[in-house]
């Protein structure tokens, strides 16, 4: 919590580090600093500073925290956004960094007031609009039904819901009620709701009516000044001249009107925006801030946001007011001035890393997916599907459309990933009759799996990942595209093998490799990329000179797959034969840069309202309620998550919101149209989406609306109960379903067969992957049973008798009580901060760095031996509990290494054993061997073995015939294990 922020309060003019302890923690009678510095994934940092004004603080007080604002934003290097901040009427980007809300306290420092004592407890009144939450007098009169109150006295806190508030507000006031609960009464107090209109119906309406005298109907709501809306106020343009505001006489508003060398006003109502040129001086700022000052404080004006912008570093508002707004505006942004403070405090002994640009974050695109699962795949032909047999499930063609259909296993259950593919030269016809076949698969499915859109060429990780090898050729084999061609009379340039055909490959590795078929000419080479060209009898690949050796290694496994019967001819950029150029007609210039893709930026989430879409700032998983549609926008790509309780209309509308949502472009940053695009569904969350939040999947999977999930959890202290009836069901039908499995499992698509590559590349394939499921010699890792059904089985089983692989359920804590702030990444940025201004007096404390702890379950050599049975009526649920997981218990008699694993030769343990064990896990053979056979074979102990990268240890698996490359076949024999116990007939709770 608390992430790269620091605060000063204003003391007698001067700006007051405020303690960590105290972050959140306002009083009326101040006014603060506040500095959010964000690290972008371009290595850029992003500052906001906003001043905060109570509602008692002094004029000068407030002017004083205007100017300093100002003077630490040029001390940044002029970059960045400032907000003014007045006490009821902060902006959501302010509040989010304090959720759920901010209560400021009676008091101050320069305005004479002391600070309340917390000695004795108060009774008082709330009232939540949107996001803010504001303390109104403690009478009958402050409530109505349109809005939320919370009565905070001694021993209870009471919600009273306005019968025209919205499930979801009632929802986010509960999150008020925890935070009072945590903060003044130590997390001890009854917590009651009240229903607007329920009159008398309990004991707890009728106390809190008694707070008020006794119930009375409540008067309608009256408009209050605050209630203002400025709606009609037209957008208007001053530009500062000497200290005043002179109207800007402008048919529209358009970005020629700015001058660098001048400060404007944009008076847009509720918002003032003040835009400074970036060639204006510190005073001529300081200047158009007061003027700005003086704008919102005229008569019959309601509260405005004061927002100060840098020319170059406009938000998205202000751009959005313009009616032409250039995409790219060519701002010299000069590095001197950061650079001389910087190199300034660096001589006086101050860390000054924080002010300076950070490097790019270089993340290595991850699937976040189980990429060995099931995979189908149909080409689209008219409006029927064609499922396509294995081999040809990485065949497709940009004039065609496909659907695919991916389950793997998820972490309680098996998770489905729909999506459609549409080629370049696809018909129009086929790219809807693709959605609504895809959409009818999903909704079969009751809704269950993830949904994606994808275009050729705009193809995500997951995509590649799972696919793992692609060719893509030009032309189509579908009904409609066959027409399209035959209508208007155009060749159809459909691959053939024996004619010319130019191929570029690209791809990071054996599981993420394709080929893609583009205009056989010289134009088409480029020096990043490898090339396989053939026609006729004559194969070639061509290697360009900025390419590596594992892009090499890619063109010899997809030449098996285009020509496995062909010789190919090499050629080297720059020695190419006469033949290569015949074959492409002729020498041309080509590129030499490697084609870019859109990458993946700093997420945002966005409310889908029905006219509207609102950004929430600094989200949380707790920000996703299940009555509404959010959009995840990452740039790249974009999720449209949809609650359990969305009406099927706009269900079923979801891709359409997310194709409109690329269209409008909302946070103008030149989305992609053809981006891909993922529809998400709540309670079946794929990790691919959830690894933007701290996501925790029991929130998920609860029941009921938005206002009821959060009143279950606050009013058992935030801990998730688990419901034994609903543990018994879940037994009940898990044990039918893996009744099904052996029946079902022979219909069940298999994972297409590893290709073989025939010895053409002597490296062995990386992609024989096992599942991320198997365990390491010091750990065990059980996938596979919920919360719910581990519960149930602690029920059952004998506490002594307790397969230690298997933890007991965890009682999980939704609100602490108590909140530890978390540490800022940009630990050094703070006293370079507290030292760029003289008058900044408190240098602000270095952050203390918390390292997010980590749990590692040792499973001891005596702890998995199974203990003499003494009761074999209480352990007999234990034990069929226990056969389920991978990891079985060492049988009597068998030999054990000395990590407690039973040992087998190697020539038994081997995939082409004669004499093979059964009752192992195969994925994991080398954990079977003795640790000094392991070190004979493998020329390294266990531990270092696993600290190698997965595919590395695939690869030395492989060699030595330990690989395994069918996964399914364990899960089966796990099942039957458990089938052939005898199941209990009845069970009795």
């Amino acid at each position: 919590m608390f992430r790269g922020l620091e605060i000063w309060r204003i003391e007698n003019f001067v700006p007051v580090s405020v303690p960590k302890a105290a972050y959140g923690k306002f009083f009326t009678g101040d006014s603060y600093v506040i500095l959010k510095t964000t690290s972008l994934k371009s290595g850029a940092l992003r500052h906001d500073i906003h001043y905060w004004l109570g509602k008692d603080t002094s004029q000068d007080e407030a002017g004083t925290a205007a100017i300093k604002t100002v003077e630490l934003d040029a001390a940044l290097g002029g970059r960045a956004v400032q907000y003014r901040e007045v006490q009821g009427h902060e902006t959501e980007k302010f509040l989010s960094y304090f959720k759920p809300c901010i209560i400021p306290q009676e008091g101050g420092v320069a305005s004479g007031f002391k600070h309340a004592e917390a000695d004795e407890h108060k009774t008082r009144l709330f009232v939540c609009k949107g996001k803010h939450v504001v303390n109104v007098p403690f009478a009958r009169s402050s409530l109505n039904h349109d809005d939320i109150f919370i009565l905070d006295t001694k021993s209870k806190i009471f919600q009273f819901n306005g019968s025209n508030s919205s499930i979801q507000e009632r929802a986010k006031a509960l999150e008020v009620v925890q935070y009072i609960k945590d903060t003044y009464h130590d997390g001890k107090c009854e917590i009651a709701t009240i229903e607007d209109g329920k009159l008398m119906a309990d004991s707890e309406t009728g106390e809190f009516w008694g707070f008020f005298g006794g119930f009375a109907p409540l008067p309608k709501k009256t408009a209050s000044d605050e209630d203002k809306t400025v709606d009609s106020h037209s957008t208007k343009l001053l530009s500062i001249e000497k200290g005043q505001a002179v109207p800007v006489e402008a048919d529209s508003l358009t970005r020629e009107l700015l001058d660098t060398n001048k400060c404007y006003l944009l008076d847009c109502g509720v918002e003032v925006f003040v835009w400074m040129g970036r060639n204006t001086s510190l005073e001529e700022r300081k200047s158009a801030s007061g003027a700005s000052e003086e704008l919102v404080r005229g008569p019959d004006r309601p509260k405005s946001h004061i927002i100060r912008v840098i020319e170059g570093f406009e938000t998205v508002t202000f751009r959005s007011k313009f009616e032409s707004w250039p995409q790219t505006t060519n701002v010299a942004v000069s590095e001197d001035g950061r650079g001389k403070v910087a190199a300034l405090l660096k001589r006086q002994g101050v860390n000054v890393k924080g002010l300076l640009k950070a490097d790019p974050v270089k993340e290595e695109p991850q699937p976040y997916i189980d990429c060995t699962g099931n995979l189908q795949v149909w080409r689209v032909s008219g409006q029927e599907k064609i499922l396509l047999p294995a081999s040809d499930q990485s065949k497709l063609y940009s004039g065609d459309c496909f659907i695919f259909q991916y389950s793997y296993p998820g972490e309680d259950k098996e998770e489905y990933l729909i999506g459609t593919w549409f080629g370049k030269q696809s018909v129009e016809e086929e790219r809807a009759s693709a959605v609504s076949l895809a959409s009818k698969m999903v909704e079969s499915l009751k809704f269950l799996p993830a949904q994606a859109r994808i275009y050729e060429g705009n193809e995500p990780i997951q995509f590649y990942s799972i696919f793992q090898s692609i060719i893509v050729f030009k032309g189509g084999l579908s009904d409609g595209y066959k027409k399209y061609v035959a209508e208007k009379e155009i060749p159809d340039d459909t691959y053939k093998e024996d004619g010319v055909a130019l191929f570029r490959v690209q791809g990071s590795g054996p599981d993420n490799m394709q080929a893609i078929q583009v205009d056989p000419v010289a134009s088409s080479l480029n020096s990043s990329y490898c090339y396989i060209l053939h026609g006729g009898s004559m194969v070639y690949t061509w290697s360009g000179s900025l390419t590596t050796t594992d892009s090499h290694e890619l063109v010899e496994r997809h030449l098996d797959l285009i020509k496995p019967d062909s010789q190919s001819k090499p050629q080297k950029e720059g020695a190419e034969s006469e033949q290569f150029w015949e074959l492409l007609g002729g020498k041309s210039e080509y590129p030499s840069q490697k084609i870019g893709r859109d990458a993946e930026n700093d997420p945002h989430l966005e409310f889908e309202g029905i006219l509207f879409v609102t950004e929430i700032y600094n989200f949380t998983q707790d920000d996703l309620m299940t009555e509404d549609i959010f959009i995840l926008d990452c740039h790249s790509d974009i999720f449209v998550w949809v609650g359990q309780q969305v009406d099927s209309k706009n269900r079923l509308n979801a891709l359409t919101i997310g194709e409109k949502f690329l269209k409008h472009d909302f946070l103008l940053e030149k989305l992609s149209r053809e981006a891909p695009i993922y529809i998400v569904m709540e309670g079946s969350e794929p990790p691919f989406f959830t690894r933007f939040f701290a996501w925790d999947s029991a929130k998920s999977a609860m029941h009921g609306n938005s206002f009821q999930r959060k009143l279950a959890l606050v009013k058992n202290g935030g801990t998730l109960m688990v419901d034994l009836r609903k543990c018994a069901h879940e037994y009940i039908y898990f044990s039918l379903l893996l009744k099904l499995v052996s029946v079902c499992d022979s219909k069940k698509p298999k994972r297409r067969t590893p290709v073989s590559y025939g010895g053409r590349s002597s490296v062995p394939d990386k992609s024989q992957r096992s599942r991320s499921m198997s365990f390491s010699p010091d750990r065990v890792r059980v996938r596979g049973r919920s919360p719910a059904f581990n519960a149930l089985a602690a029920n059952f089983e004998n506490p002594n008798a307790r397969n230690l692989s298997t933890p007991p359920p965890v009682v999980r804590k939704i609100y602490p009580k108590s909140v530890t702030p978390d540490s800022a990444k940009l630990a050094s940025k703070s006293s370079a901060i507290a030292a760029l201004t003289a008058s900044f007096e408190q240098p602000a404390p270095a952050r203390e760095t918390i390292i997010p702890r980590s749990v590692n379950l040792k499973v001891s050599p005596e702890a998995t031996k199974p203990k003499q049975e003494t009761n074999n009526k209480e352990n007999t649920m234990s034990k069929r509990i226990e056969s389920l997981t991978i990891q079985e218990d060492v049988k009597e008699g068998e030999a054990e290494d000395d990590e407690g694993l039973p040992i087998y030769p190697y020539e038994r343990l081997k995939t082409t054993s004669s004499d093979p064990i059964s009752e192992i896990d195969v994925t994991k053979r080398e954990t079977y061997l003795s640790s000094s056979e392991f070190r004979e074979k493998f020329g390294m102990s266990k531990e270092a073995f696993f600290k190698l990268p997965k595919w590395k240890q695939n690869k030395l698996k492989m060699a030595l015939q330990l690989g395994e490359l069918n996964f399914s076949r364990v899960k089966r024999d796990s099942i039957s294990a458990f089938l052939a116990a005898s199941a209990p007939k009845k069970l009795v709770l």
